[in-house]
Formats: structure tokens, C-alpha cells, sequence
């Protein structure tokens, strides 16, 4: 009996409805043609008057338009969504109205191998046509269609769910909003295809052998479900443990923990999917090849329209971190607008299905900003930034730094913390913003506030940047943090027309006495910690930077030599009265 729950979407009803008709057949990418098509579905929330606020989850391989909820008062076991998908939730059902829908192929109501053959009457299994991920967006654009939808906020899927998010952001640019691609590739790499090619080969057997594909299918399930799991996540839910024994029993029988968890997964698979719908799955995923499709995963994004937000997980290395960026630097090289973040778990590449708090404050941010523009109360803003003195003294220099910006320019703030300065900006002076960031817990502010922002080390960060992108780039209190100062400022000066630039000066004079009259490391407000938990790792001066600028070939238009939290620059000898600089650089 399902228990009440307030932040459930409770009773589901999947529906069914033709979206293909016997006599206008779907022709696919194959060339061969296919008809009817049935598709199933299920929604969740209320579509608002004004229809704008659809969000449409594309899901995995093993998934089923039963993303959230239950289908019976006797359902022990809610959607495969459902810790993302209901009231207050990541994807909101009291904010957007979500629809679900098997994918053409599968053998959750869909129709595909499963399905009947009303040419036979008996199912299509292997005579079913070969299929692509294309192939199942267009199905899902006409089941829209048929449903009245005339423009997604948002696309969301991961793993093969976030393939078919790519596809609808290139195939449909005006259709859809935004799209939110978790733990996706733009194309399989031949790992991954050994992988299928093995499960589908254990099954291939089975059928050639004129067997039940039980064996086969849970094999192949199987050899999945490793490729799900990270290292990390093996070794601590299994290591070496034996299921009941303490001495091995000197037998091919399963003894290992990790042994019977993966036949509990391939039994429990074969109970409930159908295996030709598995050859044809995989064999779809298999085909998916952005750069084959479009000449290069650049032109694949020339298109598009829609916001993006990529995301990864640090231990999945079936769809790694490195496919991720690939796509992020596909789309900073076009300028679409795009955030990206790379989520520290150990849970692998199923961690889209076990990231609740994480990923959930992405999409929830992320939604909600795509939905309606957030308002910018810049004192509330301030304020919520840790300690008065930290506060005070990033208003000054935000401050100043606004001072050299011109109204509706382009600007990049690399190491942009938690986006204030960028947000700042966008409030006084209109401008087009853009922000990099190394720290997880940041961007996830970042983004929750609005911002585009790229989750990455600034100093691998730039080169897929075109030259001259924006007006202005930023590099606040981080310059004595880089191992390379010399690539990434010369980068930014390659990217941007104007390069500002805030540090602490080491010069200052009560650095100056700390090192001489204690004998140790100096500590001032501007540099508040020890010698061993510093992130500076280089030590300059107003007189060094200067001369940095000069070997590199940069123009300092603007020097701003400060004091404390003063905003009326140190006028006499500022290489040992001022605490900190600021200086406005362009090319010479």
C-alpha cells in the first residue's frame, strides 16, 4: 500500500496514444520505414495558462515513462525519477508540468521489437528496423505535437537519456528553451562499444543456439551494470567479501559478494525488460555520433538556441568528465550560453540517479532562473557573504572594479567565487556575464543566481575561447594563486580587450615588518593566513606586476593602489603603502 507522502506526485496514470499512423509511415534514419507507432507516456504538476513552463525527462536505457510516483496503491516502488521529480522537489511539480515518455525501441508501452507486428501478428522481435537516438526524438517531437506543446523550458536526461537531450537542442533550436545533458557523451567511444558489442553477443548466442535469451540478457545486464559502478563505490560497497562463508569453497559457484549483487541485477533484469530491445538499444547508443552527423561537434551546436547546463561526475568512466568538456568547449567556442559543473562522487556513472542534494541544487537552480529571471537585491547579496570585515572589503573592490567597466559590455570573471561581482554588474550595468570557477560549492551558487558558469581550473580553462570574446576579463585576488600566471594572463588578453586585474601587494609595509622584527611568514587582513594553508603561492609587488606587464607585452591603462577598505588610492609611494591593487591592462 503506497503511504501518503506530501513530497510525492502519488498515483500516476500512464497513457498511450498513436502518434504514427498505418497509412503515413515514419521514415527513419535508415532509410527504412515504420508504422504505426504507439507511444506511452506520463505526466506530473499543472501546465500553467501561459504553457511555458513543460519540462520534458528523457531517460536511460533500462528507464520507462515512469519517472515519478506510483501506478497503484500496491506499488511498493516508486518512478526512477522520483527523488528528483514532485512537490518541492528538484524538477517542481507545484512550478512545472513534467512530462515522461518511453523511448521508440524500448518495451515499456512504446512500440518497438516487443511490439506487435500487425503485418504478422506475432511480435517483431529481430525484424524490428534499426533504430538511432534521432530516431526516438522525432517520435517524441510528434507525441508534443500531438499533446498541444508548443515550446519546452527545458529538456533533461541523463547517460542515453542526455543523448537525446543533445539531439533535441540541435534538431528542434527553436522548440526548446533549455537542456540539461548529466553524465552524456556527444558519441560513444570504443570502450563503451566493446562493452555492448560483448551483452549483445551473450544474447546473439542464446537466440543462434535456439535457447531462452534469459542467460544471455542477464549477462548482458550484467557487464552493464559494471560499467555503472566506479572503483571506488565497488570497493566500498563489496571488496573481497564473501556472501556467507569465511573459506572459500573451491568451486565455480558464486561466492563473492560483488558476485551475487551482479546476478541479483541481471536476474532481476531479465524479469522485466525484453532482450531484442536491448540489441536495439544499445545499437542506437552505438550509431550516436554528433561529430559524424554534423562534420564537427562545433557545427552540431552552431544552431542551437537553448541554455545549457552539462554535468559530470569525477568517478564515472563510462561518460567521463573529459566527454563533458568536450561538449562545454564545443559550445563556449560558438558562445552559446552554457554552465557546467563537475560533481565530486564516488557513485560512478549512476550517480544521476543517487546525487539528490548535489545535483538537485543545479537543476533546481537552474530551472527556476531559465523560468523567470531572478531580482538582484544587491545589500541582501552582500550581506550573505561570510563575515562583516570579507563583506566590506569585496564591496570596495567590486566597487572599483565596476568603476572601469563600460554599460552593456561583454565580461569574463575568472575565478568568479560566487558569481557577486558578476551579478553586480548584470544589475548596474546591463552587461553580458560569464564567469569560471574551480570550486564546486561556488558554482553551485553561481548557477542557482543565474549565471553561466564554467566548473574548471582556470588555467586549462580559456583556449577554446575565440580571440577577443569579450569586452573585459576579470582576475580578482587571484593572480598569486596560478602555478602559470604568464599563460593565463597572456590568454586573457588574447580573449578579451581589457584585463583587470586585483592582488594582495606582498610589499606592503606591515608584510615588510612582520618578516623583519617576527621573523615569520606576514599576516594582514589582505593576507589573513599561515604559511602552510595559504593559497598563494607567488609573492608580488605593484613593482613586480608592473614588470610582469612589460615582459608580456600589456598596457597598463589604470594602477589603483588601495589601503585597507578605502576607497581613495595610496598616492605616496604605493609599493609599500598600499594593501592591495588594482589595475586595468590591455594589449600594447
Amino acid at each position: 500500500m503506497v503511504e501518503k507522502q506530501t513530497d510525492s506526485v502519488g498515483i500516476v496514470e500512464a497513457k498511450t496514444v498513436r502518434v504514427v499512423e498505418v497509412d503515413n509511415p515514419l521514415k527513419l534514419v535508415s532509410g527504412k520505414t515504420l508504422a504505426p507507432i504507439d507511444v506511452t507516456y506520463e505526466t506530473y504538476g499543472t501546465l500553467n495558462s501561459a504553457g511555458d513552463n513543460i519540462v520534458f525527462i528523457c531517460h536511460a536505457l533500462s528507464g520507462s515513462a515512469h519517472a515519478a510516483g506510483f501506478s497503484s496503491e500496491d506499488d511498493k516502488k516508486p518512478g526512477w525519477w522520483d527523488i528528483m521529480i514532485g512537490p518541492g522537489k528538484a524538477i517542481d511539480t507545484n512550478k512545472y508540468y513534467v512530462i515522461c515518455s518511453n523511448f521508440l525501441g524500448s518495451c515499456s508501452g512504446t512500440t518497438g521489437p516487443s511490439s506487435i507486428n500487425p503485418q504478422t501478428g506475432k511480435a517483431y522481435n529481430l525484424d524490428f528496423p534499426l533504430i538511432t537516438i534521432a530516431d526516438m526524438v522525432k517520435v517524441q517531437k510528434l507525441l508534443l505535437d500531438k499533446l498541444g506543446v508548443k515550446q519546452l523550458l527545458s529538456v533533461i536526461g541523463g547517460s542515453m537519456g542526455g543523448m537525446q537531450v543533445l539531439q533535441w537542442a540541435i534538431e528542434y533550436p527553436d522548440f526548446v528553451k533549455s537542456a540539461i545533458v548529466i553524465a552524456a557523451t556527444p558519441r560513444l567511444g570504443p570502450q563503451a562499444i566493446a562493452f555492448d558489442a560483448v551483452g549483445r553477443n551473450a544474447i546473439l548466442a542464446d537466440m543462434e543456439s535456439g535457447r531462452p535469451t534469459r542467460k544471455g540478457l542477464a549477462t548482458a545486464r550484467m557487464i552493464g551494470h559494471i560499467t555503472y559502478l566506479s572503483k571506488e563505490s565497488m570497493r566500498e560497497k563489496f571488496g573481497r567479501e564473501l556472501k556467507s562463508a569465511e573459506k572459500y569453497s573451491y568451486d565455480f559457484s558464486a561466492e563473492f559478494a560483488v558476485e551475487t549483487y551482479l546476478d541479483y541485477q541481471g536476474q532481476s533484469f531479465v524479469d522485466r525488460f525484453d532482450a531484442n530491445c536491448y540489441l536495439y538499444i544499445t545499437k542506437a547508443m552505438d550509431y550516436f555520433d554528433l561529430e559524424r552527423d554534423y562534420g564537427s561537434l562545433r557545427q552540431a551546436f552552431a544552431k542551437t538556441k537553448s541554455r545549457f547546463l552539462i554535468v559530470s561526475f569525477t568517478s564515472d568512466w563510462l561518460f567521463t568528465p573529459a566527454h563533458s568538456e568536450e561538449m562545454v568547449n564545443a559550445l563556449v567556442a560558438q558562445r552559446k550560453p552554457v554552465s557546467y559543473c563537475n560533481i565530486l562522487s564516488p557513485y560512478g556513472h549512476d550517480a544521476f540517479l543517487l546525487e539528490p542534494e548535489t545535483l538537485g541544487r543545479l537543476l533546481s537552480g537552474f530551472l527556476s532562473t531559465t523560468f523567470a529571471k531572478p531580482k538582484f537585491d544587491k545589500p541582501a547579496a552582500v550581506s550573505s557573504i561570510r563575515g562583516v570585515d570579507r563583506a566590506i572589503r569585496l564591496r570596495v573592490d567590486y566597487e572599483l572594479i565596476e568603476s572601469l567597466i563600460r554599460p552593456n559590455s561583454r565580461v569574463l570573471d575568472v575565478g568568479c567565487g560566487d558569481g557577486l561581482l558578476l551579478l553586480n554588474l548584470q544589475h548596474d550595468k546591463n552587461i553580458d556575464a560569464e564567469g569560471i570557477e574551480v570550486d564546486q560549492e561556488l558554482v553551485l551558487q553561481s548557477v542557482d543566481s543565474g549565471l553561466d558558469i564554467i566548473h574548471r581550473d582556470i588555467e586549462r580553462g580559456l583556449e577554446h575561447y575565440p580571440d577577443g570574446s569579450f569586452d573585459y576579463a576579470v582576475l580578482s585576488q587571484t593572480l598569486q594563486t596560478l602555478k602559470n600566471p604568464h599563460l593565463v594572463f597572456a590568454e586573457l588578453l588574447r580573449v578579451a580587450e581589457k584585463v583587470i586585474v586585483s592582488f594582495p601587494n606582498f610589499a606592503y609595509w606591515k608584510c615588510r615588518a612582520g618578516l623583519f622584527f617576527a621573523g615569520r611568514a606576514p599576516r594582514t587582513k589582505q593576507l589573513p593566513f599561515r604559511w602552510y594553508d595559504t593559497p598563494n603561492i607567488h609573492f608580488l609587488s605593484l613593482r613586480d606586476f608592473e614588470d610582469f606587464c612589460r615582459e608580456i607585452g600589456a598596457k597598463v591603462e589604470v594602477r589603483l593602489p588601495l589601503i585597507g577598505n578605502r576607497q581613495s588610492p595610496v598616492k605616496f609611494a604605493p609599493n609599500i603603502f598600499a594593501e592591495q591593487a588594482i589595475y586595468l591592462t590591455s594589449r600594447k
